[in-house]
């Protein structure tokens, strides 16, 4: 038989609050055909488990998540972590989910939180040759740990003369909750949600937000919800209710109005005031502009376009492209500039939010006193951080332009 099944370490990190060392582990035949059901059920048999009236958790490295259809229903609309698109444990298949080398973990009991490390080995097997059958579900072909272990072997490598390995001095990511670590989950291609959205591609808009982080972009993803909703209910609805709860949990400026939207939406209600197709991209820039340059300006009510206050001025435009604001008044609605201390703000929570000690002090310094923001250009540049500070400040602009509007009466759908 050719080499077409896989191998998959399991290890037993802990479980009812006791945390294991060294950790237990059986090493597993899954076929093509296996569902994560069937490994779940593999893995329960191997540490002798009886008791089966309890739920089975997978995670896949993207935050995903492999359960039955009602749990995974309910971990949907969860608001931390990666956007989750739960897989059904009963049909996915694991060698069509996960690829050799790959790492994943299995809860089982989510009150016990008896809680393994799985990992499948690079290379593949044959049956045959490990077992000397073509087994109808998983089968170990080999193990350690006090489970007991049929030879006595209390860690993977145990030659039966060495002393055990010492005891790691950082607990498992997975036992502290920790685990996909944020680092390990892929930062969402707005370029692509863009794309997807304006081409009213569902399946492309699914494909970008899933296994992603959105949490810095809600306001920029959230935009594509109600188009995905037309499209695809269905699969839709799991993600507007995570895109809702993780909205109501930051509770941003507009970040309240997007959810009461969405909400209404996913409700099959229209939400309340004025839709009005604003741009709110260019409201928000218009909006937090240079103070010197123009006092205000005005959002066309009709094109969803928004202008600095010279486009009444015939002086600065031209007496052809100038608008009369008087000719049509319900057209065109006024704002104010507000300036740049909600940009600074912006610069000051980005600081905040970083980790090492050092970089967020030197952010810190860059933006007290005058020219702070031309500093803070120059320090986001040198240490490449481009791509995390544009898509979090541009989020909160655009919430801060949304909740404007809903000021105003004008809702944006």
């Amino acid at each position: 038989m050719a080499r077409t099944w896989m191998s998959v370490t399991v290890e037993l990190l802990g479980g009812r609050g006791e945390e294991l060392w060294p950790w237990p582990g059986r090493i597993l035949a899954v076929g093509p055909s296996h569902t994560f059901m069937d490994l779940a059920d593999a893995v329960n048999d191997a540490f002798a488990r009886w008791d089966r009236s309890h739920l089975s958790v997978f995670t896949l490295a993207n935050g995903r998540v492999v359960t039955d259809q009602e749990t995974g229903a309910e971990m949907a609309g969860s608001i931390g972590g990666p956007i989750i698109a739960p897989l059904d444990i009963d049909v996915a298949r694991v060698a069509r989910t996960v690829e050799p080398g790959s790492e994943f973990r299995f809860v089982f009991d989510l009150g016990d939180s008896w809680t393994h490390r799985c990992v499948v080995e690079k290379d593949k097997v044959d049956p045959l040759e490990l077992l000397g059958i073509r087994p109808d579900v998983p089968m170990p072909y080999w193990g350690w740990g006090t489970i007991p272990d049929q030879y006595g072997r209390r860690w993977a490598d145990d030659d039966g003369e060495s002393g055990a390995p010492r005891r790691p001095i950082h607990r498992h990511p997975m036992l502290l909750d920790a685990w996909p670590a944020q680092h390990q989950i892929a930062a969402v291609d707005l370029s692509a949600v863009r794309a997807a959205v304006a081409t009213r591609d569902a399946a492309g808009f699914f494909a970008t937000v899933t296994g992603h982080d959105v949490d810095d972009v809600l306001q920029q993803v959230g935009a594509g919800i109600p188009m995905a909703l037309e499209a695809n209910r269905q699969e839709a609805e799991p993600v507007a209710l995570s895109i809702i709860n993780r909205l109501t949990w930051r509770d941003g400026a507009g970040d309240e109005v997007l959810a009461e939207d969405l909400l209404a939406l996913l409700r099959g209600e229209s939400p309340t005031g004025r839709i009005v197709p604003v741009d709110l991209d260019m409201l928000s820039s218009e909006l937090e502009g240079d103070l010197d340059l123009s006092t205000g300006g005005y959002v066309d009510l009709h094109t969803g376009e928004a202008w600095a206050d010279s486009v009444a001025d015939p002086m600065m435009v031209g007496e052809d492209a100038a608008i009369d604001v008087d000719e049509e008044p319900d057209r065109w609605l006024w704002f104010d500039r507000v300036g740049s201390r909600d940009a600074w703000r912006d610069m000051a929570a980005f600081a905040e939010r970083q980790r090492d000690g050092a970089l967020r002090e030197r952010l810190e310094r860059a933006i007290g006193g005058k020219g702070a923001f031309r500093r803070f250009r120059d320090v986001i540049d040198e240490e490449d951080l481009a791509e995390q500070w544009f898509p979090f400040s541009t989020d909160r602009r655009i919430g801060r332009a949304r909740a404007f509007l809903a000021d105003q009466g004008i809702r944006v759908i």
